[in-house]
C-alpha cells in the first residue's frame, strides 16, 4: 500500500487530526505533548512519507537553532578535526551546523559572513583569517549575531577559545633541551597570532634554559600550504650549507611535515637514535603526525576541549542575549600536552 504525501505542515497537521503549533511542538521535542497526542502523530507518520521541512521551520523562528561554522581552509587536518567534533557537540544540543570555508581568501570570508546571516543562523564559531581578515565583515557579524572564535582571535572583544601558546611552546623547547641539542625555531609566515605567539615562548623559553635562541625566518611569501613551505625552507637551509644545528622545533606540524620530507629526500636521517642527523618536533598534533616516517614529536592541542568549549560559550551568549544578562566567562584557554613519538 503507497503511503501518502503531504505538501505542507498544515496537511499533514490536519491529516493527523491535530493543530499545527501541536504538531511543530512535537517535531521540536516529542515530550512537550500528551502521549496520547504523541502516538496519533506517529501513527500517521508511519502511513505516510512526510517530512518536515525543519530548515524552513527554523528560519520562521525569531531565533533560529542553526548554527554557522567559518573556517580558513578544509584541507588542513587540524580544522577538519575540530569542526567534526563542533558538530557533533551542536548536534547532541538540538542545533544545525552549517559549515563555510573562506579558503584562505579575505573576499571568501566576507561573503562567508553574508552568507551566515542569510541563512538567519542563531550565532558562528568562527576561526578567522587573522592578518587578512576583513575587520568589518568580523564587525558586522558581531553586532548580528552571538560570535566565539577558535584557533585564532579576532581584534576586538569576541569570545574565544584557544591553546595556550606560551605554556606549549616552553614545554616542547624544555624537552628537547632536556633530551639534547637545544632547538632552532623555523618560523612559520605570521597569518595569525598563534606564529608569534609561538615564537616568543621559544624565545623566552631559550633564555630561561641558558641557551641563545636562533630563528630561521620562513624566506617565502605568506602561504598557508604550509607543508610546501617547510619542504623548500628545508631545501633552502640544506643548500646554504647545510643543518646549523640538529634539533629543528617547526611552528606547526605542516611545516614540520614538509622539513621531514625534504630532509630525508637530501639522504638525512630523522630521529632521536644513535646515527640520526637530525631530531624534528612539530606543534598541534595533526591527525597524521603520528602517521610521518618516523612519527612526529609535537605538541597536542586539546581539540575535543576546544570543540566543547567553543559549543559552550557560544550557547552561552545566545542564552545571556536572550535573557539580557552577561555571560560569565569570555575566553577560554586550554593547555597543550607533550606527545614524544620517534622524530626528536
Amino acid at each position: 500500500m503507497a503511503k501518502k504525501s503531504y505538501k505542507s505542515m498544515d496537511d499533514f497537521a490536519a491529516a493527523s487530526g491535530v493543530s499545527r503549533p501541536t504538531l511543530s511542538k512535537y517535531f521540536d521535542d516529542p515530550s512537550q505533548i500528551k502521549e496520547v497526542t504523541r502516538k496519533r502523530i506517529e501513527a500517521a507518520l508511519k502511513k505516510s512519507n512526510f517530512e518536515p521541512n525543519l530548515f524552513a521551520r527554523h528560519l520562521n523562528r525569531k531565533r533560529t537553532r542553526n548554527i554557522g561554522i567559518l573556517v580558513p581552509t578544509m584541507s588542513d587536518p587540524f580544522y577538519v578535526q575540530v569542526v567534526s567534533l563542533i558538530e557533533l557537540e551542536l548536534r547532541d544540543k538540538g542545533f544545525w551546523p552549517f559549515q563555510i570555508s573562506s579558503h584562505t581568501r579575505p573576499e571568501l570570508e566576507a561573503e562567508a559572513v553574508r552568507t551566515l546571516l542569510s541563512l538567519k543562523v542563531a550565532g558562528a564559531i568562527v576561526a578567522p583569517l587573522g592578518a587578512g581578515s576583513r575587520r568589518s565583515a568580523l564587525e558586522r557579524l558581531k553586532d548580528a549575531i552571538p560570535v566565539v572564535c577558535f584557533d585564532n582571535p579576532a581584534s576586538g572583544d569576541l569570545p574565544y577559545v584557544g591553546n595556550d601558546n606560551a605554556q606549549s611552546m616552553a614545554a616542547i623547547v624544555q624537552y628537547l633541551c632536556r633530551s639534547g641539542e637545544p632547538p632552532i625555531f623555523l618560523e612559520i609566515p605570521h597569518l595569525t597570532e598563534n606564529a608569534g605567539e609561538r615564537q616568543a615562548s621559544y624565545r623566552a623559553t631559550m633564555a630561561r634554559e641558558g641557551h641563545a635562541p636562533m630563528v630561521i625566518d620562513c624566506d617565502a611569501p605568506p602561504s598557508w600550504e604550509f607543508e610546501r613551505l617547510g619542504y623548500e625552507q628545508m631545501q633552502r637551509i640544506l643548500a646554504r650549507g647545510g643543518l646549523p644545528g640538529k634539533t629543528l622545533l617547526c611552528a606547526n606540524d605542516r611545516f614540520a611535515f614538509g622539513a621531514m620530507a625534504a630532509a630525508f629526500a637530501s639522504g638525512l636521517k630523522i630521529g632521536r637514535g644513535d646515527g640520526c642527523d637530525v631530531r624534528i618536533a612539530g606543534h598541534d598534533d595533526h591527525p597524521l603526525s603520528r602517521y610521518t616516517c618516523p612519527s612526529l614529536t609535537t605538541m597536542a592541542q586539546n581539540a575535543p576541549e576546544i570543540a566543547a568549549k567553543s559549543v559552550e560559550l557560544l550557547l552561552a551568549h545566545i542564552e545571556s542575549e536572550d535573557e539580557g544578562t552577561t555571560p560569565s566567562t569570555n575566553r577560554v584557554i586550554l593547555e597543550a600536552t607533550l606527545v614524544m613519538r620517534d622524530s626528536a
